[in-house]
């Protein structure tokens, strides 16, 4: 390498016997030695300062990878916890009573019921309470319909019966006055005497 060049060229100088040789000679040959030395400090000073560079950016974008996994990590933790309540939540629906699915085979719509909704658990689980609250609406409006009309026949017959009760009460108040009547009647005309049977006589 250069470096070990300059050296052994600086080795040379003082190892020599310089007795014959001319100090001018020595003295440039050493000042263009250290000037050699001086440009390969800087060299290196360089090369170091470019290598501490590119350590520090390549440690920076370790450290950005490196922190960049621990959210992945933190996420993916977060992800699977929340997937676990997901799949430990107890949801309404499990209460709810269905239709069978034998019942649900034969009572739904064939498009709620085709061959891949079947083979598919969660699709067909939908369907099933998707066709639970129409038939629950479905019953409810009768339902409805049915209290109407007990209402309103409960509404007619209230009516009848006061209708009756009027007409019995009219009828009793005419009883009443019928017997009225009547007891003045006797109390106005004397009770006729009974009548005597004749017995024809004897011929």
């Amino acid at each position: 390498m250069a470096e070990d060049q300059a050296i052994k060229h600086f080795q040379e100088l003082v190892s020599s016997d310089l007795t014959t040789v001319d100090p001018t000679s020595i003295q440039i040959r050493a000042n263009a030695l250290v000037a050699r030395l001086k440009a390969l400090n800087r060299n290196a000073n360089a090369a170091t300062r470019a290598c501490k560079q590119a350590t520090t950016e390549a440690r920076h974008d370790m450290d950005q990878t490196h922190l960049g996994l621990q959210n992945l990590l933190y996420e993916k933790r977060h992800l699977e916890r929340e997937i676990d309540k997901c799949l430990q939540f107890a949801s309404i629906y499990q209460d709810v009573p269905l239709y069978s699915l034998p019942e649900f085979k034969t009572l739904a719509p064939p498009e709620a019921r085709s061959d891949d909704v079947l083979q598919n658990v969660h699709q067909l689980m939908l369907n099933r309470l998707s066709f639970e609250l129409v038939e629950r609406q479905r019953l409810d409006q009768k339902r409805k319909e049915l209290t109407a009309q007990k209402e309103d026949l409960l509404k007619h017959s209230k009516l009848k019966l006061a209708t009756v009760e009027s007409v019995k009460t009219q009828i009793e108040s005419l009883m009443k006055a019928a017997a009225d009547i009547q007891k003045k009647v006797d109390e106005l005309v004397p009770a006729l005497p009974p009548s005597t049977a004749t017995t024809p006589a004897p011929t």
